[in-house]
């Protein structure tokens, strides 16, 4: 199969016409630095798609074949005590059934079985390997609610008490995604890593039914009342770090909780009700990383006016002129779904008098829509920040 650029932009494709397909094979492949995926693996997947691009059972169907080698294999090593092989086959095997059931709609029993499996196979990586020290762990969250979530243990410090950094996720992503992309690069350099699947994402929508909400420093107060109550990290040294949607999360959190001492925002977003406006006018023929009915899956509702009316609440315009802490804006110059010009409004609204923006080309840093195109520099450059902002 040839691999082609999109419209002689700087990132490649397996299908140059299709952009949610190929957006999601690179936000498989993003997870290749940490063992959470494997090039030849991907192009087995690609090689079957290819046959009938823009088919989603097809991409589940062979997303979940390939998941389920991988997971019988992993079985096979953990009996023969071969946990080293088995934890890098589980982790992986946990990332494309995740990938499956990104485009599966409705959320029927054979997807929510398919993201059971993942988180399985995760939670077994988690018990077999030898990378730093990972946590499963449920935050309290509204009476008996709980928001799933990881605690990733700081490496190369001598503090009894690191500081942390809170992760979320995007609109459409998971916990095990943002701790694939991100988790290394923040702990090797002594920072702790509480990852959330917040409301309207992961484990909590699927399982919890957690639905998506605009006031989302409901769930970062959460966070940080779960981490004042634990021994081995300093609440009070806390950043909040969100992808994609997280550009509303992150800043919104920052800005109505003050105990939050830095903020970056992976990806801008400025008014998301704008933006979904403008998707359902086009009837979704922009650039969408998942089908449109994703949305009112979020929100728990049955038409598109519905969702439009719970995005009311989902613009930064007078929230982060509230904002006090360090900020850090992070946006690729060529991202097709959010606009640089969202991201300078954006910028130039925080009320933080240490703010910083930076603004990736392609050569130094992936230009589309977070980074997933050349996503590594972006990560240790996030990860350098929160280090110098979170030093006691």
């Amino acid at each position: 199969m040839v691999v082609k650029a999109i419209k002689n932009k700087p990132w490649f494709a397996y299908f140059p016409d299709d952009y949610r397909w190929s957006y999601n094979i690179i936000a498989a492949m993003a997870g290749a630095s940490s063992g959470a995926s494997d090039i030849g693996e991907i192009d087995q997947i690609c090689r079957q798609l290819g046959k009938d691009v823009g088919n989603d059972r097809l991409w589940f169907q062979e997303w979940v074949r390939m998941a389920d080698r991988l997971r019988k294999s992993a079985i096979a090593e953990e009996r023969k005590s071969n946990n080293l092989s088995a934890a890098a086959l589980h982790k992986r095997a946990s990332n494309y059934y995740q990938m499956a059931d990104r485009f599966r709609f409705p959320k029927d029993k054979t997807a929510l079985a398919a993201y059971r499996t993942s988180i399985d196979c995760f939670k077994r990586f988690v018990r077999l390997t030898d990378q730093p020290r990972i946590e499963v762990v449920n935050i309290p969250f509204e009476g008996k609610k709980k928001l799933a979530a990881y605690f990733v243990h700081a490496i190369n410090t001598r503090k009894t008490k690191p500081p942390v950094a809170v992760l979320y996720n995007g609109f459409d992503g998971t916990k095990e995604m943002s701790l694939n992309w991100a988790a290394d690069a923040f702990t090797r350099r002594g920072i702790s890593c509480l990852i959330v699947d917040s409301p309207g994402v992961g484990e909590s929508i699927r399982f919890r039914k957690i639905y998506l909400r605009h006031d989302y420093e409901v769930a970062g107060a959460a966070a940080l009342d779960y981490l004042e109550k634990r021994n081995d990290v300093n609440a009070r040294r806390a950043a909040i770090v969100a992808p994609s949607l997280g550009g509303y999360y992150a800043p919104r959190t920052a800005s109505m909780e003050p105990r939050f001492k830095a903020c970056v925002a992976w990806g801008a977003i400025w008014d998301y009700h704008a933006t979904w406006s403008r998707r359902i006018k086009a009837a979704f023929h922009s650039q969408l990383p998942v089908p449109g009915q994703h949305l009112t899956w979020s929100f728990n509702v049955k038409t598109q006016e519905q969702a439009l009316e719970k995005l009311e609440g989902f613009r930064l315009d007078g929230v982060v002129q509230k904002m006090k802490c360090p900020f850090l804006l992070v946006h690729g110059v060529d991202d097709q779904q959010i606009p640089m010009k969202e991201a300078r409004a954006l910028f130039r609204a925080v009320g933080s008098k240490d703010k910083t923006f930076r603004a990736f080309q392609g050569t130094d840093g992936g230009a589309q829509h977070c980074h997933l195109d050349y996503l590594s520099p972006v990560v240790q450059y996030m990860g350098d920040w929160l280090r110098d902002k979170l030093r006691a």
